[in-house]
Order: C-alpha cells, then sequence, then structure tokens
C-alpha cells in the first residue's frame, strides 16, 4: 500500500500511562492489541479501512506481539478466519463494511454460531448508514436476531469504545456467541482520548505454537444432527448467558435524570446526538447531564429483559430512539412490556422518522413531541422556533432560486485510467448502438454519472457479469459487464467468470485493471506489481501496462478464449476493440483487459521521485496539455465526451464571439486523455500538447533563447 500509516503504527505501542489521541476506528484496533487478540483479519471498506490497513502496515509489531493478521480476499473468507475460535482459546477480530460486507460473509456467520465459539471472537463492522453512506441502507442488527450475534453499539467515546471491544471478547467467551461491533460513520471518525493499557501478548500465537490440535468433536461442526441442539443452546444457555454477563458487568449505562417519570432508551452509537438535540430542548446541560433518565445500549442484541423493565417501572412513558427500520429493538421492548404487564407508555416510530439517519434536527422534532406530550412545562418554544427558522431558511433559498441548482454529481478523480475508456464505449455505441451495461461496485460505478450516464444495474461486488445472465439472451445485442480487478478478485472470478464459462454465455466483459482495490483506499491485491517493477517503470519512464499478467493468466487457464488486452490512455484502440467485442463472429466470454495504473497511486510515487531528480539537478519532463483558444469552436464535445475537472470553460478572449472556450486549468496530470479524445472521435484540432522541461540542458536553454527572438521577431510591432 502506498498510504503511510507510520503515525498510526506508532500510536500502537503505547502502553500504561500512556495516553492515545485520535480517531475512533484507530482506538478500537489499539483496543484489539489490549485485549489480547491472536489474530485479525478482513476486508477493507469505509468507514473500517483504517483498522486492517493499520495493523497490515504494523506486520513487524504484530510479528513481534505474535498476532496474525491476514488481508483477505473478500468478507467470507475474513469470516471463515474466525473457525479457529471453535475449538481453541484463541481471540479472533475480523472486520468490513456492513451491510454489503455482512451479506457476503452471511454463510461463514450462519455456520460459526450454529455450534458457538470457545475463544472470543469479535466482528467489527462500519455500518455505513445514514448520510455520506455508500451502500444499500439496511441494518447489521437483522442478522444478530437471526444468527443469534450479540451486537455491540458503543457510546460515541474513546474510554467507551475501547472498554467494549475487550467486553466483547469477554462477553463471547462467557456466552460461547460470536459478538459483532458496529461503528456508524461519525463513531469512526470521532476524536478524543484514553488512557492506555499494555497491550497483551496472546497465549497462543504465531511465537507460542500449539503442540497438538484439538481432539475430533462432531458436535462443534455446524452439521445435522447436531445443529439442532445448537439451536436449542443458543436460547436455552447462551442468550441467557449473554444476559448476565450484560447485567452483571455494567454494559449497558443508565444516565439519570429528575424526570423519573420517563425515560429514553438509545442506541449507543446515537447517544451524543441525543444529548445534543435534548439540549436544544433545554433538557441536557452542555456537559451532556440529562433532565430525563436515559438508558444507554451499548450492547443492543440481546437486550437484558429485568434491565429494561426495573427501567420501565413506574414511568408514564418510554421513548425508544433506533436509527433505521424495521424498529427490533421498539418491537422487542414492547413484548417486554406486555409480558411483564408493564402500562408504561411506549413511543418510538410514531413520534421519530422510520427510516433514514436521525440527525440532531430529526431527533429534536421526536423528543419535542414526545416533550410536548409529557412535559408542555417544558422550555420548548426555542427548538420550535428554531427547527422553523430551519425550514424557513431552506424554502426561502429554493424561492431565491430561478431554476434549481444544476447537479454536481461525483466524478473520477484527475487523469484517472478509467475515464477514457467510458469515452471510447460512448464512441463504440455511437457504430453499434446502445447496449445494456451491467454496472459493478467500484471507482469504475462513477461511470454512471454523468457525462457518461453509463450502467443498468449494480448487484454487489463483482457481480456484474453474473447479473447480466438473465438479460444477455434477450437482448439482440451484446450486452456489456464490467468490473474492477478488486471485485475480479472479491466475487467476480467464479460468481461471473466461470459460471459464464460453465454455461457457453455470448457475453462480453471489460475489466479495469488498475493495480489496487481502489475504491477503499488504494489496497494492494494479488495483481498489484511489485516495488521493483514500479521502480524499474519510473526509471525508464514507462508505463505499468502489461507489467503483470495475473489477471490474464488466470483467464487464459480458465479457458477464456477471447482476450484482449488494452492500455486505457489509448481511447481509438479502446473504441475500436469494443467495437470488435460486440460484433465478432466468436460465441462465447469476450474479455476486454483495460489496463491503467490508478492515477493516485501513481502520483503518489512518482511525485516524490520527480522532487528527488529535481534535488540533484537532473532533467525532468512534465508533459501539459491545453487548448489554442484562437481555434477552440466553443462547441465543447471534448467536455461531453470526457468529463475531467481540470477540463473546463472560461470567456472567450474573442470580443466578437459568444461562446467560451474550453480551456485545461492547474491540476492537469498530463494523462493525454483530451488529445486522444479529440483524435478518436475527430473533433476540432485545438489541443496543444507541450513539454514542460525543467534543469534543462545547456544546448536546450541555447535553443530556447534563439526560437524566442524568432518569435519575437516575426510578431507585429
Amino acid at each position: 500500500m502506498e498510504v503511510s500509516f507510520s503515525k498510526e503504527v506508532r500510536a500502537l505501542r503505547l502502553g500504561a500511562g500512556d495516553t492515545f489521541h485520535g480517531e475512533g476506528i484507530l482506538a478500537i484496533t489499539k483496543g484489539l492489541l489490549q485485549a489480547g487478540v491472536a489474530y485479525v483479519g478482513g476486508y477493507q471498506g469505509a468507514p473500517v479501512s483504517h483498522l486492517l490497513d493499520v495493523m497490515v502496515q504494523a506486520k513487524d509489531y504484530m510479528d513481534e506481539l505474535g498476532v496474525h493478521v491476514e488481508a483477505c480476499s473478500n468478507e467470507a473468507s475474513a469470516a471463515a478466519m474466525l473457525g479457529a475460535s471453535i475449538h481453541y482459546p484463541l481471540r479472533g477480530a475480523v472486520t468490513w463494511k456492513s451491510i454489503v460486507g455482512t451479506n457476503v460473509a452471511a454463510d461463514a456467520l450462519s455456520n460459526l454460531s450454529s455450534p458457538g465459539v470457545r475463544g472470543g471472537v469479535l466482528v467489527v463492522v462500519g455500518e455505513d448508514y445514514g448520510e455520506g453512506a455508500s451502500v444499500i441502507q439496511e441494518r447489521t442488527h437483522a442478522y444478530a436476531l437471526k444468527s443469534s450475534l450479540c451486537l455491540l453499539d458503543p457510546r460515541p467515546d474513546l474510554p467507551v469504545m475501547v472498554r467494549m471491544v475487550e467486553e466483547g471478547f469477554n462477553l463471547s467467551e462467557a456466552s460461547n456467541m460470536p459478538c459483532v461491533m458496529e461503528l456508524r460513520i461519525r463513531t469512526c471518525h470521532v476524536r478524543g482520548s484514553f488512557e492506555c493499557s499494555d497491550n497483551r501478548a496472546p497465549a497462543v500465537s504465531t511465537r507460542a505454537l500449539m503442540d497438538e490440535p484439538a481432539r475430533f468433536d462432531y458436535d462443534r461442526l455446524a452439521h445435522p444432527p447436531v445443529t439442532f441442539g445448537h439451536e436449542k443452546r443458543k436460547t436455552a444457555e447462551r442468550i441467557p448467558a449473554a444476559q448476565r454477563y450484560i447485567a452483571e458487568h455494567g454494559l449497558n449505562e443508565l444516565m439519570p435524570g429528575r424526570h423519573d417519570d420517563l425515560g429514553i432508551v438509545v442506541q449507543g452509537g446515537l447517544y451524543n446526538a441525543l444529548v445534543r438535540a435534548l439540549q436544544q430542548h433545554g433538557l441536557a446541560d452542555a456537559f451532556g447531564a440529562s433532565e430525563i433518565p436515559i438508558l444507554v445500549l451499548n450492547v443492543t442484541y440481546p437486550l437484558v429483559p429485568d434491565q429494561i423493565a426495573d427501567f420501565a417501572a413506574g414511568k408514564r412513558a418510554l421513548l425508544v430512539v433506533e436509527e433505521g427500520q424495521p424498529e427490533y429493538i421498539e418491537q422487542d421492548i414492547a413484548t417486554l412490556l406486555r409480558r411483564r404487564d408493564l402500562n408504561t407508555a411506549l413511543h418510538g416510530k410514531d413520534l421519530l422518522q422510520m427510516a433514514g439517519e436521525y440527525s440532531t434536527e430529526v431527533l429534536a422534532r421526536g423528543i419535542g413531541a414526545f416533550a410536548g406530550r409529557y412535559l408542555p412545562a417544558a422550555a420548548t418554544e426555542g427548538v420550535a422556533q428554531w427547527l422553523a427558522a430551519n425550514d424557513e431558511r431552506r424554502g426561502a433559498v429554493a424561492a431565491m432560486l430561478a431554476q434549481p441548482l444544476p447537479p454536481r454529481p461525483p466524478s473520477f478523480c484527475v487523469g484517472c485510467p478509467e475515464r477514457p475508456v467510458f469515452s471510447a464505449l460512448k464512441l463504440a455505441q455511437q457504430e453499434v448502438g446502445p447496449v445494456h451495461v451491467a454496472a459493478d461496485i467500484g471507482c469504475h460505478a462513477f461511470g454512471t454519472f454523468e457525462p457518461f450516464g453509463m450502467g443498468h444495474s449494480i448487484l454487489g461486488y463483482g457481480m456484474s457479469l453474473a447479473s447480466r445472465a438473465g438479460v444477455s439472451p434477450m437482448m439482440q445485442r451484446r450486452v456489456l459487464s464490467i468490473m474492477g480487478d478488486g471485485g475480479f478478485w472479491h466475487n467476480g472470478l467464479l460468481t461471473g467468470v466461470q459460471s459464464a464459462l460453465f454455461n457457453g454465455d455470448d457475453a462480453v466483459l471489460l475489466i479495469f485493471k488498475n493495480g489496487y482495490t481502489s475504491a477503499t483506499g488504494t489496497q494492494d491485491i494479488i495483481s498489484t506489481p511489485d516495488e521493483e517493477v514500479k521502480a524499474r517503470a519510473e526509471d525508464k519512464q514507462q508505463s505499468l501496462a502489461h507489467k503483470n499478467q495475473t489477471i490474464e493468466s488466470t483467464l487464459k487457464g480458465l479457458g477464456v478464449q477471447w482476450l484482449r488486452v488494452v492500455h486505457t490512455y489509448e481511447v481509438e484502440t479502446m473504441r475500436a476493440t469494443l467495437t470488435e467485442a460486440f460484433t465478432s463472429d466468436f460465441d462465447g466470454l469476450k474479455v476486454i483487459v483495460a489496463e491503467g495504473e490508478c492515477q493516485l497511486e501513481r502520483q503518489r510515487r512518482i511525485k516524490p521521485w520527480i522532487a528527488g531528480l529535481l534535488k540533484k539537478g537532473e532533467r525532468v519532463v512534465r508533459v501539459k496539455y491545453g487548448v489554442d483558444e484562437d481555434v477552440c469552436n466553443g462547441d465543447h464535445a471534448c467536455i461531453r465526451l470526457s468529463g475531467c475537472p481540470t477540463l473546463t470553460l472560461k470567456d472567450n478572449p474573442d470580443p466578437l464571439k459568444v461562446d467560451p472556450v474550453a480551456t485545461v486549468i492547474d491540476g492537469c496530470v498530463g494523462c493525454g486523455l483530451c488529445g486522444a479524445n479529440a483524435h478518436a472521435a475527430t473533433l476540432c484540432p485545438s489541443f496543444y500538447r507541450a513539454e514542460v522541461v525543467q534543469n534543462p540542458r545547456w544546448h536546450e536553454r541555447l535553443l530556447h533563447a534563439l526560437q524566442g527572438a524568432v518569435v519575437r521577431a516575426l510578431r507585429p510591432a
């Protein structure tokens, strides 16, 4: 990986007497080592990517502790690692982005939770829900319910979060249930500090090996007929054991308040937003002391019936603050109150919105309705005015606009090697006609936005080729499936390529080979060029194209007969190759590998390399592209075909012309796409290529001076 986490790696070494300062997800990472974790695995994804990234880069220190760290090919393989804790006293932790990652891992999680675990298991998932999320809006809670997994949702306070890591392992071992810790986006990125403890080297580790394997025990297999007994033990033994541990060790927190005839039950991760909303109503102070008692559920499953009943007893009403739907916690509490014959009024989704993120403003509206019903004397007038003012401002802004603001969709990075492929695809469809495009998860999903607008479905990471299986037999033209090299290794090889070959499908697959799992933070994968290849390519100022043939050899070994490898920036060649794939007489899977290194990774590597050359006084040539203002006709087809952020508009310098002209602004990395598009699409010849030479040789300086003199002499007086 090119991104360095050296500072974060140093923080992992902190011990007793030291204070950790940083983000929530890094505090969780430190907590794992303090809890004596023996092995860590996972698949990166927001907002928990840094956990695995930091662990991987801290390999030397992990080896000192005897902790095994493995970057897994997908979430299913990560979850399968946890099988080590079924027989052995090994504490294991894995991480991924949820809900999509939990979907992939579901099979292994079911088979893990059935026999139960001996060593503590903690699954750290990034609960990517609400504003800023990048996945479908579902909740991990459903998996905890169906598979009997303890679900932790810690209050966003670093000492609490770190404590819940250790307690999560303890809870898992006390109940024999795997534990899931869901961390919301804001929880992962909340900043704070906590007093560290010494890291614990696991008793059994890579430095302290086991002498013998566990004895064979059929009861520890997720296989009938013993699975029927597993199911009974879940309800008769494991869940009660978890409930006892939660109550005895105070994992859930009770915040007192003077209005003790009312109460609020809140998921731990929502506590900060809840307190801020109460503060708006004058029902909490700046330090978080609430006037309404709050039961903070740092463990949202299983609930502890006695704890809920004791909290509800004697209260006129409870408000359950539960983000997302269905309202699992509210339903569970409603059942519990009915069975205990408690007449406490229960509110939740009747006063709060059913779905969507519970921001401070959303919570303030719900608390206002709750307080208005049960605390009519509460000072809620001010917050009502604040909410009304927010609505008024939004309405005023909308009224001021003569028309809606133009959308600003996300786009590829400057110089991204995937943008030229979509330009070529646009040109190819002008020739063969519109095609159905099965899109996928990854950077290339930006192709679904303007100016490309391509993609009819996204069914999961690496699932594009599989998702077109029901479409292509019904379509007159061939269907195009798109996936990245990350998606190819994650799931696409087996669910897509293998299936298409087995069924003899007449399909077209486009694989973006940029060398990394780029959309999750540019982590290395099996087809990432090694450092020696990268260094050799830069020394010779060459591209990394064709330096690593892992994907190609895998495809050939599997039986792919029609395979083309095209450098992504060669727009005309890519257009011709796509056209050939759509019109070829070959009946079978046709694969195009679009090869071009992730531009972010390339820039991270070459910028220090170039800086080193300049420092030594060596000659450096930088390519710069531009637009001749006198030639540009103002049609802007170049922009519609590219969408590059550095290709934009400026006022026409000719006072007799009204249309603005295209221009290339600072930030251009010299990828050459604008010129390649102009050539491939037969656009106007307004683009030029210039070479900026730093530390030029003496003869270059002399030639430049002579050229300048000639140009000045030819200019009219």
